[in-house]
């Protein structure tokens, strides 16, 4: 047989090589080892095998979050309220609570009621369920009441702030305070005595300030006093202007403070009580910034009592 050139030779040995290789490809792929400029490519996560169902770490939630913490500047703030509340001789102490988150609610930032909930809670009085459920059901009383004083979204901040560092076993699931409310001539009366507790003798020169818009005199009598403030399924006199002296005067607002400074005086606290009261809300509004420059003091309000 005639031999082929070499030059053929090689090219048919080439070829015949190529073939194997291409087989032996379709057969087996070749594993290709990734190149350095590959390196940063993604690659895809191996999948751990699943725990047993009595390991210790599938006992643990599926999202673990931090212990809730107070702001130290918040605690500081706290323990002067709570420290110079403490002076009060004709108000029960434990009442600064529901002017704290009165103060706090008027303020720029409601959602720090839930700093307020989570020191009290750290005190000994409210070591227990029962009695923090308790607590909850006056601060949020206190923040309802304050509905009228400051509007409703600031409370709402407040209320949803608190509810998420309470604990599930802490929740109070009862029923609205106001559920079978009426407009009626029952609440009717019970506004208006409430009215002419605090206002005694200004009280029709008051509701004459309206009498070209009576839809506030209206306003005043069956929901102001009537559905939120003469109220006393959870707070009683003295914590209901615990709410409204503190979230009025945080507003810097001249008249409604003259009112009801002098309002609480004819409630029996003494001046000195309600001088302690207004050093509490100027307090925390100096703690936001806020300057009290339009209400007056309890001196200045002392002659109209």
């Amino acid at each position: 047989m005639a031999q082929l050139p070499r030059l053929h030779r090689v090219h048919l040995q080439a070829h015949h090589a190529f073939t194997d290789t291409i087989l032996l490809a379709i057969k087996r792929p070749l594993k290709l080892q990734p190149q350095p400029y590959l390196s940063h490519s993604i690659s895809t996560p191996t999948r751990s095998p699943p725990r047993p169902i009595n390991h210790p770490l599938s006992r643990l939630p599926s999202t673990m979050s931090a212990q809730p913490s107070i702001d130290p500047r918040y605690l500081s703030l706290f323990e002067a309220l709570e420290s110079r509340f403490s002076k009060t001789t004709s108000i029960p102490t434990e009442k600064w609570s529901i002017l704290a988150i009165a103060a706090l609610v008027a303020g720029p930032d409601p959602e720090r009621a839930d700093q307020l909930y989570l020191y009290l809670t750290s005190k000994e009085p409210y070591s227990t369920s029962p009695a923090r459920k308790e607590l909850v059901r006056r601060l949020r009383e206190a923040l309802f009441k304050s509905v009228i004083i400051v509007g409703v979204c600031k409370p709402i901040e407040a209320i949803l702030a608190i509810a998420q560092v309470e604990k599930d076993e802490d929740k109070d699931y009862s029923p609205p305070t106001r559920e079978n409310w009426a407009c009626d001539e029952t609440n009717h009366e019970r506004g208006v005595g409430w009215f002419d507790k605090l206002y005694a003798r200004n009280g029709a020169s008051t509701l004459d300030l309206f009498s070209a818009h009576k839809d506030f005199s209206w306003l005043s009598m069956e929901i102001t006093y009537g559905l939120f403030l003469s109220d006393r399924q959870v707070l009683d006199d003295f914590d209901t202007q615990m709410v409204v002296l503190p979230a009025i005067m945080s507003q810097n607002l001249k008249k409604e403070t003259h009112w009801h400074i002098r309002g609480t005086r004819r409630l029996g606290v003494s001046m000195e009580d309600v001088g302690i009261v207004c050093e509490c809300v100027r307090l925390v509004a100096e703690f936001y910034g806020v300057r009290l420059d339009k209400v007056p003091t309890v001196e200045e309000v002392e002659n109209d009592v």
